[in-house]
Order: structure tokens, then sequence, then C-alpha cells
């Protein structure tokens, strides 16, 4: 069975042509946003389930939902836009002996399927004085971290000028659940403030 080729936009055709023309020659052609999510029901129900962990949870919803959404599958090649037909994660995991790596999440349709590849993965990466190796599995990849001991309200990341990541980034700080206000049932978070 050979691979499936690649699939490109129709850029002639594209509705989005002309403000990608404009914003891909700016250095940094992305823009960031920092917000609070409340994710007590998502706690709930890690722990209910005893599947997985909090952190795993929200990379499956981050991967599944950049799954669902196909600009979020785009990536620049050159002067073409690669449509994927699915993109996983990758995450920093922090060792024993202060030193990091890398884990690859692989896209997964069940998440008791996803949490048990993510902890395999997260166990090999967490090997005090493993080599570091990040993955080149190319651009079809999330990158992705979690800061569980702190909050923050603005990021940026160790990266190469003239070199273009087109990767999104997606970091997560401290996960703290937080009861609704509203009195909704939402399934994932609260909407109705």
């Amino acid at each position: 069975m050979q691979p499936t080729p690649p699939h490109y936009l129709d850029l002639d055709h594209w509705h989005r042509r002309s403000a990608f023309d404009f914003f891909r020659g700016f250095d940094i052609p992305t823009f960031n946003i920092c917000t609070r999510l409340d994710v007590a029901q998502l706690k709930a129900v890690v722990k209910a389930t005893g599947v997985g962990s909090l952190s795993l949870a929200y990379h499956f919803i981050a991967i599944r939902l950049a799954n669902s959404i196909e600009p979020f599958r785009y990536r620049l090649e050159g002067e073409r836009v690669r449509v994927h037909a699915q993109v996983h994660g990758s995450t920093t995991v922090l060792r024993s002996d202060e030193s990091f790596a890398f884990a690859t999440l692989e896209h997964q349709r069940s998440y008791a399927a996803f949490a048990a590849q993510g902890a395999q993965a997260i166990a090999q990466a967490s090997v005090p004085h493993a080599p570091f190796e990040p993955d080149e599995a190319g651009t079809a990849t999330l990158h992705m971290t979690t800061l569980p001991w702190m909050h923050f309200s603005s990021y940026s990341n160790a990266r190469q000028w003239g070199r273009r990541s087109p990767s999104p980034k997606s970091p997560s700080d401290a996960l703290t659940p937080r009861a609704s206000t509203c009195g909704c049932r939402c399934r994932w978070m609260c909407t109705m403030r």
C-alpha cells in the first residue's frame, strides 16, 4: 500500500489568500491568546474514570480539537500550504535530573488509547540522563507544554529567527479546578459567564 500523497490548498481560490500573503512575511506570523479555563468537571471525570491524568486529558482534548478544525492542520511548506490528514502532539517532560525531553502524543480517537500511549511516551521521555533527541516527526505536530507549578498570562519560547516553525504552540499553566458559577452542566468548560 502506497502512502497517500500530501494535500495542499489551492491558494489561487483560497478565501484567506490575501491575509496569508500579508502575514506570511512576518517574523512571527501568529497570534497568542492567554486565558483561564474552568477544568473542574474535567478533573472530576478523570478522577471518576481512573484513566490517565488531568494533563493527559487536557492534551487529548487539545489534539482532538486541533484535528477537528482544518486550519489547525495547515502547515506552510515553502510557498504552499499543506493540509495534514491529522496532527499529533509533542509535550515537554521534566526529568528528575532537572533536564527535559519531548514526548510524542499520538492522536487517538479513544481517550483510553490516548492515555495509555501518552503515559508510555512520557515514561520513556522521563528517563534521567537520556540523550536529548527531539522527535523529527515533521510538521504534523502541535508543540505543547504544561507548567503546573505556576500561573502565567503570557508565553514565549526559544526560536531561531529566520527559521519559521509552522507548528502551533499550546502551553498550559497550573490546571486549577474551579467550580462552575452559572449552575450549568457544561461538558468541558463553562461558557455562560
